[in-house]
């Protein structure tokens, strides 16, 4: 059964000694699916995605998938102990992106809950940045007036 939630997603981006946060406060979807939960939202301009839609689905204690579709496309695997290759469209086209995540720490329900991950991105094996990912989702107590 699907939920309108509230969501809170706070990303800290760490690169060349500079460290910068992002905060978004938003309405979406979130539901399971099997053994897997699922939280969809819409970007905003605030993320630099407006136009995208982007679906967290968590799979397990220890892997989530990051699938944006829209104006920008990308899908990002973030899997505890494991690198993985991930596609990211931008306007100069699409970059084979590499993902690789120390932390994953799951703490879902039927009811929702919270998401941490932290993982590097690389493009061909060059660093290019450190991330931390912070995910709230509540239910919605009054989801026409949100």
């Amino acid at each position: 059964m699907k939920k309108d939630v509230l969501i809170n997603i706070r990303g800290i981006q760490s690169a060349d000694g500079a460290s910068d946060t992002t905060e978004l406060y938003t309405q979406g979807v979130f539901y399971r699916r099997g053994q897997n939960y699922y939280v969809v939202y819409e970007e905003s301009e605030t993320t630099g995605f407006e136009g995208c839609r982007t679906t967290l689905k968590v799979e397990g204690l220890d892997k989530v998938s990051m699938i944006r579709h829209g104006a920008s496309r990308s899908n990002l695997v973030i899997e505890r102990g494991a690198r993985n290759v991930g596609f990211y469209n931008t306007v100069q086209g699409d970059l084979l992106i590499g993902i690789s995540a120390s932390d994953v720490d799951v703490k879902m329900n039927d009811d929702g809950g919270s998401l941490y991950f932290k993982y590097s991105l690389d493009i061909n094996s060059t660093h290019i940045s450190e991330n931390e990912v912070y995910v709230d989702v509540k239910e919605n107590p009054n989801p026409l007036q949100a």
